[in-house]
């Protein structure tokens, strides 16, 4: 049974540092979970065994050098599928870590749902008493909205928004012309202004086809408001990220075909004027119970915080 898309207004404060590279820990932490209710098993039966046994195989190939998995334990209607993907940049190690970590966190959370996904900094796990492989999963969708702005004058919105929203895209062409079966991970770092620069991040499962990927990607950047300064949508094939600091390794980054660079260079002579206010360290913590803040890669001082909401 599919997870329900009701719409859930939820708020999360999740303080995260900002300014230096995310530890090996913090790829470890718990973000957000969905358990379906639709159907459930009862304490004690096959289905749980394999569910838990399942999870298990899973926390055991968390060292794959791909950081993706899937396999299926039992028979029938008792069969259980299941999954992780790791963030495309981390260690076989680290990857282990938050597929052990979250492989015991999503039994615990979901104790009797047949059907459920949870996300972690690092990756995500999923299971189902239905096929869920090479099948692109658009919902449950979770979008992580960073509460401050960023400032440009009324005439430059639209044409500001538009720029953003064609530097991510463009990351997006990256991974979509990838064919189902390979990784599909890419990152792209831009310089839009003197002193800003733009830094995206989008990702599948391998096991979808690039043009799912694509379709995945695209139908999550639509919750991403670009008039803030950083966003994310995470689905369980796909999640797409942008920020106007680094979250991400840059040895990760991906070349960009000519007709991207050829793109760039023409956006470079836009002149847009960003007015992006610089919080102090005291002033920091004095708002940092009135915001939220979620991120793939923490920082580490001052708290921003971001809101997020089930979609």
């Amino acid at each position: 049974m599919g997870i329900s898309t009701t719409l859930i207004n939820l708020f999360l404060v999740i303080v995260i540092p900002l300014l230096s590279p995310a530890t090996e820990a913090q790829q470890s932490t718990y973000l957000y979970h969905v358990c379906s209710n639709t159907t459930t098993f009862s304490g004690d039966s096959s289905y749980q065994a394999n569910r838990d046994a399942l999870l298990s195989s899973l926390s055991s190939n968390g060292t794959r050098g791909d950081g993706f998995y899937n396999t299926t334990l039992g028979r029938g209607a008792d069969m259980v599928y299941g999954l992780f993907a790791c963030l495309g940049d981390l260690s076989t190690s680290v990857c282990q870590e938050c597929v052990t970590l979250a492989a015991i966190d999503i039994s615990r959370r979901c104790l009797i749902e047949t059907t459920a996904v949870i996300w972690y900094f690092g990756c995500l796990i999923r299971y189902s008493n239905r096929n869920i492989f090479s099948i692109s999963a658009e919902s449950p969708r979770v979008a992580f909205i960073n509460n401050m702005t960023v400032t440009v004058t009324l005439t430059e919105q639209h044409r500001f928004d538009q720029y953003i929203l064609s530097i991510i895209n463009d990351t997006v062409s990256l991974v979509e012309i990838e064919p189902a079966g390979t990784k599909k991970f890419a990152t792209r770092i831009e310089n839009i202004s003197s002193f800003q620069t733009l830094y995206t991040l989008v990702q599948c499962t391998p096991d979808i086809s690039g043009t799912d990927c694509g379709r995945c990607v695209r139908g999550a950047m639509a919750y991403l408001p670009i008039e803030r300064e950083g966003g994310a949508s995470l689905t369980p094939s796909c999640m797409v990220r942008y920020a106007f600091n680094p979250f991400f390794s840059q040895t990760a980054l991906v070349a960009l075909p000519p007709s991207a660079r050829e793109e760039k260079t023409q956006n470079k002579s836009i002149h847009i004027r960003i007015l992006v206010a610089s919080l102090s360290v005291i002033f920091g913590l004095a708002v940092v119970s009135a915001s939220g803040f979620f991120i793939w890669r923490r920082r580490n001082t001052q708290g921003m915080q971001w809101n997020y909401s089930l979609v």
